[in-house]
């Protein structure tokens, strides 16, 4: 493989661990592999195989991210309980309690980004 491709890859895998607030060891636990194994694929010089990325996605990282940099559309299955009760909750909120979570929201969003 493409020592720049590892790089990318070992790059985006260790952006998901640190997006779901996991040590290398706890990450490499979960697929059952060595923290050495773990570290070599977040400095490029290996890449996981496919049984791990099969058992990280059912721990919340976005495999098709870390293989190819694009990100998986979210789907309702795929949403945190989080994310769905935030959903939930706007859908039963009336139009005036709607249009001001949107108009909150935007605001938050355009501080991040500005």
């Amino acid at each position: 493989m493409d020592e720049k491709i590892r790089l990318s890859i070992g790059a985006r895998l260790r952006e998901e661990r640190e997006r779901l607030g996991m040590s290398q060891t706890s990450f490499a636990e979960l697929g059952d592999v060595s923290l050495r194994a773990e570290q070599d694929w977040e400095r490029g010089n290996s890449a996981p195989k496919a049984d791990f990325l099969a058992v990280a996605a059912t721990h919340g990282v976005d495999v098709l991210y870390v293989l190819t940099g694009q990100r998986t559309p979210k789907t309702a299955a795929s949403l945190s309980q989080e994310q769905q009760a935030l959903l939930d909750n706007y859908d039963h909120a009336d139009e005036e309690g709607r249009a001001a979570a949107r108009r909150v929201l935007s605001s938050l969003a355009k501080q991040k980004t500005g």
